[in-house]
């Protein structure tokens, strides 16, 4: 049975502000879609049904335009995501480094799959392809924190300063 975080949506008047002025920026301009759908997914975090339609109704657009622009890009999420994000890169410099090993660690240590979060929506892990630190190879970034030059022994202790706070 797959853990997605599964909350009903919850919106506060400040975020319903915020999103309706990025609309009203955005009206306008062709090609909003993006710019509005990356900001909208900073407010919330994620991209909810409700969030897109609203979208979709003030860029003057179909519901299914915005929908088929949210599942086209991958840093899109239409699923809350945990408070703590786990993303291994398994780019090509990190894949033969070991990140799939970094990888099934962090799964077995947070007892969850890609794509899941834990069912207290603390944690959640994600699959990333390069995200330009080859250097560091194998790298997992948590939320905006980068971690490279990683080993299997590594990922405990990672999580559990993350799971500690």
């Amino acid at each position: 049975m797959s853990k997605i975080c599964q909350v009903e949506f919850k919106e506060t008047a400040e975020q319903a502000k915020k999103l309706q002025e990025i609309i009203e920026n955005y009206k306008h301009v062709e090609g909003a879609a993006m710019p509005v759908l990356q900001q909208a997914q900073d407010i919330y975090g994620y991209l909810p049904e409700e969030v897109q339609k609203r979208i979709a109704e003030g860029l003057g657009v179909s519901e299914e335009f915005i929908y088929g622009v949210a599942t086209f890009y991958s840093q899109f999420t239409m699923n809350p995501r945990g408070q703590y994000n786990f993303s291994v890169c398994l780019g090509t410099a990190c894949y033969v480094k070991g990140s799939g090993d970094i990888m099934a660690k962090l799964k077995d240590t947070l007892k969850i799959n890609e794509g899941e979060c834990t069912p207290d929506g603390i944690a959640s892990i994600q699959a990333t392809r390069c995200i330009g630190c080859c250097g560091l190879a194998p790298v997992m970034v948590v939320n905006s924190d980068v971690y490279g030059k990683l080993t299997v022994d590594d990922v405990p202790k990672i999580v559990d300063k993350y799971l500690k706070k």
